[in-house]
């Protein structure tokens, strides 16, 4: 009798070590992911107010867990706190404790946020175009922006780089040059214009910052900065010859001499560079953007004539100590420098006898 007592208390202990085995791998298997390698995203809502429960309980009815016990569990041995509300978007390759990691970061996916890329090298008429295809806003929306003179005072007032000359009324976008290309988020389509600009205004004073005592020991303005960095970005597909085109323009004004950028006749026509060549009447023709007309000797175009990227900043701001005063571009964008006029000429007849001359298919 006393053997069989012994026995079935053997037997007993036996089933409850199986158990608390049994639940210790359920409990384990149920941290792991739903799929193993496979990736499978699902956005959930976690409400504001949620207790831990109500979380395991959407987690499970997505089928983001296995087991809204074990994830209620797991929270209480761990002491887990500050789930935060929101929307996510998590993976059911996911295990129990990166979705919490998720949830405490608090990351919000927004599903219909989307991002725009603003490039070098464009203008203003580009960026408004831009807006008006990938936003709801129209190109109207940026122009009347732009034009009203109560807000772009309001952004003087706000950054230090920005000064009453862009309100100069012969300058056609007063935030032309000073929007940061870069590409920037947004959380949906509803954004304003005013969102953009701030957006862009914020990352050129980001940019801007590490010159600033510089840029005020050498006595330049930022206008002054911009406007040459903007011909450096469109004369210049290559960055290592940006800072040999900024000497060309300083040692030109030092000698009293017009620019004779077409970039700035361009911009002056309204016309862009990949439309057409341009006609002499334009090249003639006065216009304080148009550094190939007349009385334009030893002068800037009135502002910046495109957006400019921070190489061509840098460029404007620490020139290459040259004698240049010429230079010319091959198809390729390589720029070929000359100190004499004689020397120029003959870097374009090399040029057009090699084939390498550009010209615009009409």
């Amino acid at each position: 009798m006393k053997k069989k007592i012994i026995i079935v208390v053997v037997v007993i202990i036996l089933i409850g070590l199986v158990g608390i085995f049994g639940a210790m791998m359920f409990y384990n298997s149920s941290l792991k992911p739903i799929l193993e390698g496979d990736s499978n995203e699902v956005v959930v809502e976690i409400a504001k107010g949620s207790t831990a429960s109500d979380i395991a309980k959407v987690l499970e009815e997505n089928n983001l867990i296995k087991s809204a016990l074990v994830f209620k569990m797991y929270t209480k041995l761990n002491n887990v706190s500050g789930m935060q509300a929101g929307t996510y978007k998590l993976n059911q390759n996911m295990s129990v404790t990166e979705i919490i990691e998720n949830l405490q970061k608090g990351t919000d996916y927004f599903p219909d946020e989307f991002n725009i890329t603003f490039v070098e090298g464009k203008n203003m008429r580009w960026i408004a175009k831009e807006i008006a295809d990938k936003t709801n806003n129209t190109e109207n929306d940026v122009y009347n922006k732009l034009s009203d003179k109560a807000y772009i005072q309001t952004l003087i007032d706000k950054y230090w780089f920005l000064t009453d000359v862009v309100l100069d009324e012969n300058i056609y976008y007063p935030l032309e040059g000073y929007l940061f290309p870069d590409t920037y988020t947004f959380a949906n389509k509803d954004v304003t214009v005013e969102q953009i600009f701030t957006a862009m205004l914020d990352q050129m004073e980001e940019k801007l910052e590490p010159f600033k005592n510089e840029i005020d020991a050498q006595g330049f303005s930022v206008h002054k900065i911009l406007t040459v960095a903007s011909i450096v970005e469109l004369e210049a597909a290559r960055v290592e010859d940006r800072s040999g085109v900024a000497s060309v323009l300083y040692n030109r004004l030092k000698k009293n001499m017009a620019l004779g950028s077409d970039v700035t006749t361009y911009y002056a026509i309204k016309v862009d560079m990949s439309e057409r060549d341009l006609y002499q009447s334009e090249l003639n023709r006065y216009n304080p953007y148009n550094t190939r007309g007349p009385q334009m000797e030893g002068k800037l175009p009135i502002g910046p004539v495109s957006s400019v990227g921070i190489e061509s900043i840098e460029a404007a701001l620490k020139p290459d100590e040259t004698n240049y005063l010429y230079f010319v571009a091959d198809k390729t964008g390589k720029i070929y420098f000359a100190e004499t006029l004689q020397q120029h000429n003959e870097n374009i007849n090399k040029l057009q006898s090699s084939g390498q001359w550009y010209t615009y298919d009409n």
